[in-house]
């Protein structure tokens, strides 16, 4: 499928400009309404181009039908989407873009929302059925049509936004499910009702009947030593917590993806992994502005850690464009050991630096003219800290400048970390800019 752009109004003369755009990603496909056009006009007329309450509701339930049918299909990423008055984003498999787009023209042009319920309501998913309490095993071709490890992480997903615990096991041809509800939840649902409209509690009671199938045991631990266990009590207390990882994402953060944080904090501990397609060959990496492209995204990944870590506004490296030289020679160190990044110097240079003698509110010295190499940041993987590799990496930018370590220049702030290890450097003063 090729990036469409079809007008809503196919009257060539007309001056109406709102239109639908359809772009192919991977695993779906994107339609936008584009209203931008005929926002402005109907705001230069003094008319009000809100959309109406019906059709935000009808847009929402087929928006969401979607992103449940396409993550049902094995897609794990996240959805992006615009909900108007401008523009209306819809997500969509390829197989149903066309009445994507005639429900949403539909909607604009006649206010006539019945397409939008009807491809949500082609699109639902019987999840409820899925989740309803009991052991049970459902059959690939049946009951569901994703292969079921695909189907059964779907199905944990949705469990776990309903409160619910999915004992579940994948065969080759079926998913064997249980779902429970864990007294916490069912506290927490009965505490705050008008967070949960609609909630009714099918799980707490559920008694199996005799007839219920049995689980075909596979070997392990045996399955059923939690049957008639009393629930696990609890107590409310105040415990002192930041939220915060140490790596730079929060700990409980449910709108995100737990892989996000699981994989940035592995890379933040161990270093970022060397990608296999690029060529390494020796421990330090100087990677340029006018560098390939693998190798200047990869200096950028690297410079995502500490940006996540101390909360910076920007990345200490973003030269993603085209190859280009730059007047301050802006480049990044990248040290390699045990197939990992575990060290990153952003650097540049320059001729205007102060003398500070490191001493807490002291005052800087005269300026110097000199040009110098000057450390942006140095970070350092976690696990490889308070080893000497920060010493390292300043070495390595004094011996490719041609100067003595003394003689580098460091970016103010300067900061806790960073006075230390200048100090073990250069204990009679440091230069900053």
């Amino acid at each position: 499928m090729t990036e469409r752009t079809i007008h809503l109004v196919a009257d060539a003369g007309s001056r109406d400009t709102r239109k639908f755009r359809v772009r192919a990603l991977r695993w779906f496909a994107t339609v936008q309404l584009d209203r931008d056009g005929y926002v402005d006009a109907e705001s230069s007329r003094r008319r009000e181009p809100a959309l109406p309450a019906d059709c935000i509701e009808a847009v929402d339930r087929a928006r969401y039908a979607a992103m449940d049918r396409i993550r049902y299909d094995g897609y794990q990423g996240a959805f992006y989407f615009r909900n108007g008055p401008r523009w209306i984003d819809l997500c969509s498999r390829f197989r149903d873009v066309e009445a994507t787009v005639e429900a949403l023209r539909a909607a604009e042009l006649e206010h006539n929302y019945s397409g939008l319920h009807a491809l949500a309501d082609r699109l639902a998913l019987p999840v409820d059925k899925w989740l309803a309490p009991g052991e049970r095993e459902l059959i690939r071709g049946v009951d569901f049509d994703s292969p079921p490890g695909v189907f059964l992480k779907f199905l944990r997903a949705k469990a776990t936004k309903f409160g619910l615990r999915l004992n579940g096991r994948a065969t080759a041809g079926s998913v064997w499910v249980r779902p429970t509800l864990p007294a916490a939840q069912k506290q927490i649902r009965e505490m705050f009702p008008e967070q949960y409209p609609g909630w009714v509690d099918r799980w707490t009671g559920y008694v199996e009947s005799d007839d219920a199938p049995f689980r075909p045991w596979v070997g392990g631990s045996g399955e059923d030593l939690s049957r008639g266990a009393i629930p696990v009590q609890f107590q409310q207390l105040e415990t002192a917590s930041s939220h915060e990882c140490p790596c730079g994402m929060r700990l409980r953060d449910t709108g995100d993806d737990d892989n996000v944080h699981r994989v940035h904090h592995a890379d933040w501990v161990l270093g970022v992994r060397v990608p296999k397609g690029l060529d390494w060959w020796g421990d330090l990496a100087i990677v340029t502005t006018q560098s390939p492209i693998s190798w200047r995204k990869l200096a950028h990944q690297v410079a995502r850690m500490p940006q996540r870590e101390d909360n910076y506004d920007f990345p200490s490296w973003s030269h993603l464009g085209e190859p280009e030289a730059t007047t301050e020679n802006y480049r990044a160190y990248l040290l390699k050991a045990d197939e990992r990044i575990i060290g990153y110097v952003a650097a540049h240079d320059t001729n205007e630096h102060r003398r500070w003698d490191l001493i807490d509110d002291s005052p800087y010295g005269d300026e110097g003219v000199t040009l110098r190499p000057r450390i942006i940041l140095i970070w350092v993987a976690d696990a490889y800290r308070h080893r000497g590799i920060g010493a390292t990496l300043v070495r390595a930018l004094a011996t490719d400048f041609g100067c003595r370590v003394a003689d580098v220049s460091w970016s103010t702030p300067v900061s806790a970390a960073g006075r230390r290890l200048a100090r073990r450097l250069s204990p009679d003063g440091i230069w900053v800019s």
